[in-house]
């Protein structure tokens, strides 16, 4: 499957005839009181844009009948007729499509019942397309939706009666597929499309199928859909109309052409967007040369004085550190300003841990003094309650007028844990370090974690320290920054690999913005990771009841982020897995998706085996070449274990293998030329590996030269292709596998989650490589 991103999103011309008649038809819709199109009126924007081709049809006004030569122009000996309503977004359920002959008192009859119908506005009659083949997948349905996150996403899929079914049924991707119109061509959405059950069908690629239209004749299709999303939505500032929803379900194929033979459309006035935050002061959010506490108390520890003794213990300079309180008190050696006003210089960073209701107060004054360059709101209670609402619109609203004008500090926050930045050398979380250890593991920290939740940050890095993040960065509410606005700070930062991203909810249009920063991030070689919470369909409930919704919220999350290269985790354990993995394989090469495994243990063996298919994506087990299979045999009989042990993979080195067989064996499963990685169980419980932090038997300890968390690390470091090793024991091994991971070894404590998460991260790095248009490294690719 091809991804390269190669060519711009289509859009329309700015002017032009085209352009003329859909301006036009907008306008008459708009003047009429209507945010909804009449079927007709759709066909004549599908013309305009070069979509297909619709049937011959005649509007009918209420209380006419059409005339015997009209109907004698219609083509072949039937016709339908339908009524015309700007409400009725399904005629067939309400009777308002009838298929009768071409007769004139059998149309008048259907007429005469159209006419009845609430809401009907007159009748529309159109020819009787035949067409070229019938049955499931033999139609196809075309959508675009504004969505409030992604802004305009296209769904295409099986069409007619069938999309809803299928589409609750199948496989995610083999009914309907969807993607961004701002960052996908229409050659690229093909491709998306291929796979799916309704292409298949289309291309004659069933059994007995034959071909219903050309790949061309699909992509002017998707072209024309895409060309009228990019222009007549938020993102183009000059406007007049925005496409809230146009749904043709479904096109038929007739003659080899696309026929709609069903339409509607529903559209808006562009609404206000909020100016972007600079990227310029949040710089200065994450590297401060200077920082301000409000609200640290002198004579208790409240947040404020827990925040403070935080940044001072990160060993954050003094000097460029104060408090502003009125009594003019020094706070734990931090000299004090009265006021903001009282301030010598503008600071790069004020940290507010004061209540709701005064935090607003001195936003309004931070704007109006020109205190700081970025503002962190620690305080709940502005937005997330009734009360609160008003006075947090209020304050968006003067934040969103100063930006326009160029001024005003960025504001991260409220409701807000704070921020940790190595980088930065801060620390304004306001958890005390006996609850939660910053201690070092990496020898240089690569990467970088946001999250709506810091108690999601709090708990992650508690579970496993050696996530051990450069920033890690709690932005709450996101009542002015958001998650876009930090990866893309992120993905410019050329220090950070890994990105990582746990999100509850986007605001408006801030899912296309972390989309267009993924994609920034991917091309620039880095790994993006996000789990987005609220999955369940009640939680992603789409806000229409047309079928071009049936790709709910998180199903549009999930394709448009994978397609801008994000590796998306199915759940918070994955997330922390993929994470991890991505941050120590950053420097390896993946080549390709042949996976090499080995054990000690015989079940564990099963288990990688078993875990090498993850949803659609799987890893293959690599055939061991004749050289290679000589090498291990030699390894095994050096140690009287090759009469009882057969070569293979994934392969059981029984439980005698010693830490020296554990090394060599995985070493020559790295350097088989048809492995593109490993995932090698280390036996912790075996008698003759040297896997305790003390052991009964003198020098035969972790610490030992000949111990396999000696001697892997080297293995790791010489390979380039990922190593993944396992340590499935207890707590009696946590040194075992603390002491490989100081030494840059990735180690899993299952290797079913190894295998999982080897398994993702291969798929998202070779889907990556595609996107940037790299040669395949020699190795299998999707």
């Amino acid at each position: 499957m091809s991804e390269v991103h190669s060519g711009r999103p289509a859009v329309l011309p700015a002017a032009g005839p085209a352009r003329a008649v859909i301006d036009g038809i907008f306008r008459k819709a708009n003047d009429e009181g209507r945010s909804s199109l009449f079927e007709h009126e759709v066909y004549r924007l599908l013309a305009a844009a070069g979509i297909g081709s619709t049937p011959r049809h005649e509007v009918i006004a209420a209380g006419a009948q059409p005339s015997d030569e009209l109907l004698a122009s219609f083509p072949g000996s039937r016709v339908v007729v339908k009524v015309v309503s700007s409400s009725i977004a399904h005629k067939s359920d309400v009777g308002g499509v009838a298929v009768v002959a071409k007769e004139s008192a059998a149309v008048q009859a259907a007429c005469r019942k159209m006419a009845g119908l609430a809401d009907s506005e007159g009748v529309m009659v159109t020819e009787f397309v035949q067409a070229d083949a019938a049955g499931v997948g033999s139609e196809l349905l075309v959508g675009l939706r504004n969505t409030r996150d992604f802004g305009m996403v296209i769904t295409a899929g099986i069409g007619g009666v069938d999309t809803e079914l299928l589409a609750g049924s199948a496989r995610r991707g083999q009914a309907v597929v969807s993607a961004s119109t701002a960052l996908t061509t229409a050659e690229e959405f093909l491709e998306l499309f291929k796979p799916t059950i309704g292409y298949r069908r289309l291309a004659g690629l069933t059994r007995g199928g034959r071909r219903l239209v050309t790949d061309e004749a699909l992509v002017q299709c998707f072209g024309g859909f895409m060309a009228l999303a990019n222009s007549l939505s938020q993102g183009n500032p000059e406007t007049d109309f925005t496409v809230e929803e146009l749904e043709v379900n479904p096109f038929t194929c007739s003659g080899g052409s696309l026929v709609a033979l069903d339409g509607l459309c529903r559209i808006a006035r562009p609404q206000p967007v909020r100016p972007p935050r600079p990227q310029a002061k949040i710089d200065k959010l994450l590297h401060p040369a200077s920082i301000g506490v409000m609200g640290a108390s002198a004579t208790r520890m409240n947040f404020g004085r827990i925040v403070l003794k935080n940044i001072i213990a990160s060993g954050y300079d003094r000097s460029r550190l104060l408090v502003i309180n009125p009594d003019g008190q020094e706070v734990d050696g931090a000299r004090c300003a009265t006021s903001l006003g009282a301030l010598e210089q503008k600071l790069d960073l004020l940290i507010l841990a004061v209540t709701a209701d005064v935090a607003f107060k001195v936003v309004d004054e931070v704007i109006r003094t020109d205190a700081a360059e970025s503002v962190l709101l620690i305080p709940g209670g502005m937005g997330e309650t009734e009360a609160s609402r008003e006075p947090a619109r209020r304050m968006l609203e003067t934040i969103d007028n100063a930006r326009r004008e160029g001024r005003g500090p960025v504001f991260a926050g409220a409701n807000c844990l704070g921020i940790i930045s190595h980088p930065g050398n801060f620390d304004s979380w306001f958890i005390p370090e006996e609850r939660l250890p910053r201690t070092q593991k990496k020898a240089k920290r690569t990467s970088a974690l946001i999250s709506q939740s810091g108690a999601f940050l709090v708990t992650r890095l508690s579970k496993n320290p050696w996530l051990d993040p450069a920033y890690m960065v709690a932005i709450g509410n996101q009542n002015d920054m958001t998650h876009g606005d930090l990866i893309e700070s992120f993905a410019a930062n050329p220090e950070i690999r890994v990105i990582g991203a746990y999100v509850e909810g986007f605001k408006d249009l801030d899912g296309l913005a972390v989309a267009r920063a993924v994609r920034k991030a991917t091309l620039a070689g880095k790994q993006v990771v996000i789990f987005k919470n609220a999955q369940s369909a009640a939680g992603g409930k789409a806000a229409m009841g047309h079928t071009a919704s049936i790709a709910g919220d998180y199903e549009v999350c999930n394709a448009v982020l994978t397609q801008a290269g994000a590796l998306i985790a199915s759940d918070v354990s994955e997330f922390s897995d993929l994470f991890y993995l991505s941050d120590c394989m950053a420097d390896k090469v993946v080549g390709g998706k042949r996976l090499g495994a080995l054990s000690g243990a015989g079940y564990d063996t099963v288990a990688m085996a078993d875990s090498a298919q993850v949803g659609d994506f799987s890893m293959s087990l690599a055939a061991i070449s004749p050289s290679t299979r000589d090498r291990f045999m030699t390894i095994l009989a050096a140690k009287k274990l090759d009469a009882i042990m057969e070569v293979r993979n994934p392969f059981d080195i029984n439980p005698g293998a010693d830490d020296e067989v554990h090394q060599l064996c995985i070493e020559a499963m790295a350097a088989e030329p048809d492995v593109d990685a490993v995932v090698a169980g280390l036996d912790p419980t075996s008698p003759v590996v040297r896997s305790l932090k003390q052991s009964a038997r003198p020098g035969f300890d972790i610490d030992s030269p000949e111990s396999i968390v000696q001697t892997l690390p080297k293995v790791v470091a010489a390979s380039r292709k990922p190593i993944v090793g396992v340590i499935d024991g207890g707590a009696l091994f946590d040194p075992m596998a603390d002491k490989l991971m100081e030494q840059g070894v990735c180690i899993f404590r299952s290797s079913e989650r190894a295998t999982r998460a080897l398994v993702r991260y291969t798929e998202a790095r070779l889907r990556a490589a595609r996107l940037r248009g790299e040669p395949a490294a020699g190795a299998q690719g999707l």
